[in-house]
């Protein structure tokens, strides 16, 4: 409990130092980013599903702001390692 405690702890207050570096408009699109991540989760469920609204959104951020794969919490795609012959990893 205790250390788990602690490392909410270190990353609320590294995000607190990190936003007193950021500008006020790449604070605001990253909370958006953010909140519509959040919205997909709660609407889908368990296993976040992407609409085209959803790809709308995310075309239109890239095209805004270059910081925007770095908001990105569910939609990275997962290290599997090098691809076999057969298509398995």
């Amino acid at each position: 409990m205790l250390p788990n405690l602690m490392l909410r702890l270190a990353r609320l207050l590294l995000g607190v130092v990190r936003s007193l570096f950021l500008r006020r408009a790449d604070l605001l699109l990253e909370n958006l980013a953010l909140r519509q991540q959040l919205a997909v989760l709660v609407h889908s469920g368990r296993r976040p599903r992407i609409g085209g609204a959803d790809r709308i959104f995310w075309m239109i951020l890239s095209r805004w702001w270059s910081r925007w794969s770095d908001t990105l919490a569910f939609v990275k795609p997962r290290d599997r390692g090098p691809v076999t012959s057969n298509g398995l990893s």
